[in-house]
């Protein structure tokens, strides 16, 4: 049975957009809303991550939760989903630090 599902992504590549938008519709940049079976939503998930690299990407379903819906991620992200007491909160991580460069005098 089809449910709704949401993919975020930030700095993906084209062709992974292109795939995606064969099953679900890019209603702003880097969001994609679509009505697929479980099969076609875990199958579009395997290529996000696959193919992910610098990039970032948010998946939301449908599942059988408290919330009534689950999030997976993939890629570089300051935000992390984590598990407390059966419910998904969000973390939010540290910027990661610039190295400095030091110049010879």
């Amino acid at each position: 049975m089809p449910s709704m599902v949401v993919i975020a992504t930030t700095a993906v590549p084209d062709h992974l957009r292109g795939a995606l938008s064969r099953w679900t519709s890019e209603v702003v940049p880097g969001i994609f809303v679509g009505s697929v079976s479980a099969r076609v939503r875990d199958a579009l998930w395997r290529t996000v991550t696959e193919v992910v690299g610098n990039g970032a990407a948010v998946l939301v379903h449908p599942a059988a939760t408290e919330q009534g819906y689950a999030v997976r991620t993939a890629g570089t992200r300051r935000r992390a989903p984590v598990d407390f007491d059966g419910l998904t909160l969000i973390r939010m991580t540290a910027a990661p630090k610039v190295k400095e460069t030091q110049y010879p005098s």
